[in-house]
């Protein structure tokens, strides 16, 4: 940690310096991604940071940015109350807990009748939600396709506030995500893929080691070559570049970007799990 600031003027500099590779700050994950031309292209930066700059780093797999969500509804009745000498803190909620459809992020709904709750603690309460969406229950990633109700609550004339019922809100999450079945969730990328006729039957086996799913396979006329469409997890794609090489000579190209997040089959969430706290 000490050398964060040395690395990371020696990487701005390097990339002014070198415009065929590319540094990124994945905040999510909490990583600095380094991108280059190939693994000698990445082996030469590295010498270059701890010959140059005297800067020891060491590369890892890129981390894959996973979420977290529920596969069931939940009924949780959430009493937060503390009470330390003059004004206490009291914030009852009863909030339903339930899965929106894939793609979808976070809603939050009241349907609060008679007054139980003031309508002016709607928004302390949806932001107490909100905050603790930022991690789950299982990894810690972030969670998305919930939906939240507000049903019922109570409150005191005097002890009752907007920490109160924050503090509540993100009580009955806790509570409630676990109650709701989470599961995680893994990116999934639309990717294509061209390379010589004789190799096609080598790619198409190794997307399906991948977890692939082949979508179309096209002739490229008069240049001997195949197009190969296909939708594969992010997670099974950290050496592609480099084994598609070497199962091509060199011949096989491909480009790849972010299609939707699926939910990760249940035989790998565990391992997940487990790496994500290492």
């Amino acid at each position: 940690s000490a050398d964060m600031d040395k690395i990371s003027q020696a990487l701005s500099k390097m990339c002014q310096e070198d415009l065929t590779m590319k540094v990124v700050n994945d905040s999510a994950n909490r990583q600095t991604l380094l991108y280059g031309m190939g693994d000698q292209h990445i082996d030469v930066i590295v010498s270059k940071l701890q010959e140059q700059y005297k800067v020891n780093v060491e590369l890892s797999k890129p981390k894959v940015a996973f979420r977290e969500t529920i596969r069931k509804k939940s009924d949780i009745d959430k009493k937060y109350k503390k009470q330390s000498g003059g004004h206490g803190q009291y914030g009852p909620v009863v909030i339903k807990m339930e899965p929106l459809p894939p793609g979808e992020g976070f809603e939050f709904v009241d349907k609060i009748f008679g007054g139980a709750v003031p309508r002016n603690f709607f928004p302390a309460v949806e932001k107490g939600l909100q905050e603790s969406y930022t991690k789950g229950v299982l990894a810690g990633f972030p969670v998305v396709g919930v939906k939240a109700i507000l049903v019922d609550g109570s409150y005191h004339p005097v002890d009752s506030s907007e920490m109160s019922f924050k503090t509540a809100a993100s009580l009955a999450y806790k509570e409630g995500m676990k109650q709701a079945e989470p599961t995680l969730l893994e990116p999934v990328g639309l990717m294509s893929v061209t390379v010589p006729d004789e190799c096609t039957g080598d790619i198409m086996g190794d997307l399906n080691k991948r977890r692939g799913r082949v979508l179309g396979m096209n002739s490229v006329e008069d240049q001997g070559m195949t197009f190969i469409s296909a939708e594969v997890p992010l997670r099974e794609m950290a050496d592609y570049a480099l084994q598609l090489r070497q199962m091509t000579q060199g011949e096989g190209t491909f480009s790849m970007a972010f299609a939707r997040y699926e939910q990760l089959p249940a035989n790998l969430v565990a391992e997940v799990i487990a790496s994500a706290s290492e």
